[in-house]
């Protein structure tokens, strides 16, 4: 794709979500929905946005057992998602049909470990190793099960990218220079992750709560 950035637009109201969208439009490539945005508005919230003109990433992170996240892949076929997340550790059946269940032109990519996690955090719900390991056990589990990708941070999608040579790689958590990381902390500027491998640069509040949105579009845009 000529532009990698996704804009995520995690606002609770369609027509500042629009607004947004139309501002920066010729500068990003695509747009990421989370549950924030469709939660509160659903089937019909997408459509509003995409009239946009601008491919639609739904970040749902479906995680069920596989019949019913099977099921909800089906109900969202006429929403012409181009990207899905499912949970990795959902299993590689829950995996399995999910891809078999999405609509044809869709990609489906497991989310392998949250950009807001560190290894502490993992040792908390009792997951052994590093972020890099976990990350990397999941990947391979996504590939065996047929998926399009994954989603890593950008500290993990080089290696990642060695492993699985013709991957779709998504990363998330990503802050240009000098910017404050938030609750993101395994976080890398968007040219480096374009430069080890990403293949979409999810990118919210570095766009989105700038004081002059398009701008700072503009500059991200510039570095890639």
């Amino acid at each position: 794709m000529s532009n990698p950035v996704y804009l995520a637009l995690d606002v609770p109201r369609i027509d500042a979500a629009k607004a947004l969208a139309q501002k920066v439009k010729a500068h990003v490539g695509g747009l990421k929905l989370g549950l924030e945005f469709f939660y509160a508005h659903g089937s019909h919230g997408v459509h509003e946005l995409a009239q946009v003109g601008l491919p639609i990433f739904l970040d749902l992170k479906l995680h069920d057992i596989p019949n019913t996240v099977a099921g909800a892949m089906q109900a969202i076929h006429v929403l012409e998602p181009a990207i899905v997340t499912v949970h990795a550790s959902g299993g590689r059946a829950m995996m399995e049909d999910a891809k078999a269940a999405a609509a044809e032109g869709t990609r489906v990519v497991a989310v392998t470990m949250l950009t807001s996690l560190d290894e502490r955090d993992m040792a908390r719900t009792g997951v052994g190793g590093s972020p890099h390991d976990q990350v990397m056990r999941l990947a391979d589990l996504a590939q065996s099960a047929g998926l399009d990708g994954i989603v890593c941070s950008g500290q993990e999608v080089g290696a990642v990218k060695d492993q699985w040579k013709n991957g779709f790689f998504v990363v998330p958590g990503l802050r240009p220079d000098g910017k404050a990381t938030g609750d993101q902390k395994r976080v890398v500027t968007p040219r480096q992750a374009r430069d080890d491998g990403a293949s979409v640069l999810v990118i919210g509040r570095p766009i989105s709560r700038a004081e002059d949105p398009l701008q700072a579009a503009r500059d991200i845009e510039a570095t890639l």
